[in-house]
């Protein structure tokens, strides 16, 4: 790693800061009539930061900040995922917001802070780093969950998710200063190297790795954690769900590639962290599925469905190779992809006053909208692991990892748990295809929405078919960064 001119690695971050506190107080002198404004510089501001991450990307890491923030392949390949991410996400928002009264500065304000946060995250080289990022978006999430003030279920939901979140958040701090405590350094390349020479079986460092564990398990929504997933992602409104939903799984992924795989990945202590990853996975995995069976609102189905995939995301780490981080990087990438379509074919059946969250209300949408039913049974179809689709490539590249790291057992529940939970998904295709529609409404989204979704639920074929260019850049980026 090198260190250069100071603050340039940075640059994107400092861009976006700059148009969130520029947002924040144009939207002071727009009128209600004009918001359009705000969200065009919102987007102007994601835009902005994509070309220049872009532009200043680098093969080759480099350090900033005293060896606080890091700027590597992997950081910016996420990065510039998160941005396209977030930005979809506005575009599927906007009408959705502009027919509750959400369609406001705070809204747009609120998402490039947890953006930036999220940023900060991926880029961390340094506890502090780490856990301030963390701290900034689960901040915003917590005000965008209670955003929609006149809602009871969104304000138990806030209150809910603010409460156990704080209890992670304490839990990732009493773990990180016991780290400190025993290696006397915050900085994560120094805490791996300062680990490999005093010796993996300490008991400090034991227990701060339990205590780690346990707050990265809440924030991915993994057993026994997982109990604020469903509630926040059925109180909160559609719009910050697709928003929790979606991009800061990534951020979770970078989280934990810098924490675990580079802080805490000396052969001896991954013999540590392993065993208590296997049974997250195995518990999220079994849970997950089986629940959503019960389900008839599709947001709390779709929440089991996320504790479901996060298990095969930890079933990926848990292999400790380059194989199986690539392999869960392209895992949580298809699965931000496919939650976006999800949530965003919710927000185009609902309109004011009317939310398409329940299962029945995708009744005959074959009937209403031959292409947007064709739409979700490509997110479906890629959710439950059915080829051609993406989904069933990036589960064969995790079972892939997973026997290669000589866990034939772990993979065999995983594919067992997988067709449980093909069950739900395709309960869903039937009632689309199979049953009289229960609304007659015309299904008219603007153009971009309906480009976008179209690209959206395409892109299940297309990375089904074609997913070599993508996994190929992800295991060439986490080998530069490692």
């Amino acid at each position: 790693m090198q260190y250069i001119t100071p603050l340039a690695p940075a640059y994107p971050e400092l861009f976006l800061l700059a148009m969130a506190c520029v947002i924040l107080l144009t939207d002071l002198f727009v009128s209600d009539d004009n918001r359009i404004i705000t969200y065009a510089l919102a987007q102007l501001a994601l835009a902005g930061s994509l070309v220049i991450t872009y532009l200043t990307a680098s093969a080759e890491p480099q350090l900033t900040f005293n060896g606080m923030f890091v700027d590597d392949l992997m950081s910016d390949v996420l990065k510039l995922l998160l941005y396209v991410g977030v930005m979809t996400v506005l575009v599927y928002s906007r009408d959705y917001l502009t027919a509750r009264g959400m369609f406001r500065g705070e809204f747009f304000v609120l998402v490039l802070f947890a953006t930036l946060g999220m940023m900060v995250m991926i880029s961390a080289n340094h506890l502090l780093t780490l856990y301030l990022g963390l701290e900034l978006l689960t901040l915003s999430l917590y005000s965008m969950v209670a955003l929609q003030r006149d809602s009871a279920v969104a304000t138990e939901a806030a209150m809910k998710y603010f409460v156990l979140g704080s209890l992670a958040s304490g839990m990732l701090l009493y773990g990180m200063s016991m780290l400190y405590g025993a290696t006397g350094t915050l900085e994560i390349t120094q805490l791996a190297e300062t680990i490999l020479d005093r010796g993996a079986k300490d008991v400090v460092l034991v227990f701060a790795l339990v205590f780690i564990v346990a707050g990265l398990g809440f924030k991915l929504g993994a057993v026994p954690f997982h109990m604020w997933v469903p509630d926040v992602y059925h109180g909160a409104p559609t719009a910050v769900t697709l928003f929790i939903g979606s991009v800061p799984k990534l951020a979770a992924f970078a989280f934990i590639m810098r924490l675990l795989v580079q802080g805490l990945g000396a052969e001896q202590l991954v013999e540590e962290w392993q065993p208590m990853l296997i049974v997250l996975a195995v518990l999220s995995l079994a849970i997950g599925n089986v629940t959503a069976i019960a389900q008839t609102n599709l947001k709390r189905m779709l929440a089991y469905s996320t504790i479901g995939h996060m298990g095969f995301l930890l079933l990926g780490i848990l292999s400790g190779d380059l194989v199986g981080y690539s392999a869960a990087m392209f895992y949580v990438v298809i699965y931000v992809l496919m939650n976006l379509g999800a949530f965003g074919m919710i927000l185009l059946l609902s309109r004011g006053g009317f939310e398409a969250e329940n299962l029945e209300d995708f009744k005959g949408l074959n009937a209403r909208s031959p292409w947007y039913a064709f739409m979700m049974l490509l997110l479906m179809f890629s959710m439950a692991g059915v080829p051609p689709t993406v989904g069933f490539y990036a589960k064969l590249l995790v079972l892939q990892a997973v026997i290669n790291a000589g866990y034939v057992w772990l993979a065999v529940i995983a594919v067992l748990f997988s067709l449980i939970g093909a069950f739900y998904y395709l309960r869903l295709v039937k009632l689309m295809y199979f049953d009289a529609p229960r609304d007659t409404a015309p299904i008219a989204p603007r153009s971009d929405v309906r480009v976008l979704m179209s690209a959206n639920g395409l892109a299940m074929l297309v990375f089904g078919v074609l997913p070599d260019p993508l996994m190929t850049l992800f295991i060439y980026s986490i080998q530069a960064s490692l």
